[in-house]
């Protein structure tokens, strides 16, 4: 059984996009918790509303590349669209931070509210 956590994030109505996010997630792997949601100034492109983070613990045993391939269909079937520029907005945006223990994206590294998400999260 692989254990993860997912970042999840959105700037076009959040609230709604986790929710709906947090149910697909749920229906392909055992979502054992989810991180309080902080509010987030946005990187890069500032002319844009603010983002809705958090981070998702869950288990599966699916490996990292079938992992990356679920996350990349939900935002797709969510809408999300893939033509704007890397930091503009997103109606959502999901992807491993850690695998097994180990980090796996590097924004990680840089941004506070990942890392206190899955700080929030190992304690669990």
């Amino acid at each position: 059984m692989n254990r993860m956590i997912i970042s999840i994030g959105s700037n076009i109505e959040p609230f709604h996009h986790i929710k709906v996010a947090l149910g697909k997630l749920q229906n392909h792997f055992e979502v054992l918790s989810v991180s309080s949601l902080q509010t987030t100034k946005p990187i890069g492109i500032v002319d844009q509303a603010d983002f809705i983070n958090g981070a998702v613990l869950a288990t599966t045993n699916e490996d990292k590349k079938k992992v990356n391939t679920i996350l990349k269909k939900i935002e797709n079937e969510m809408g999300r669209d893939r033509t704007v520029p890397k930091f503009g907005p997103r109606n959502i945006d999901l992807d491993i931070l850690i695998w097994n223990d180990e980090v796996v994206d590097d924004d990680y590294h840089t941004r506070p509210f990942l890392q206190e998400a899955v700080k929030e999260l190992q304690s669990i």
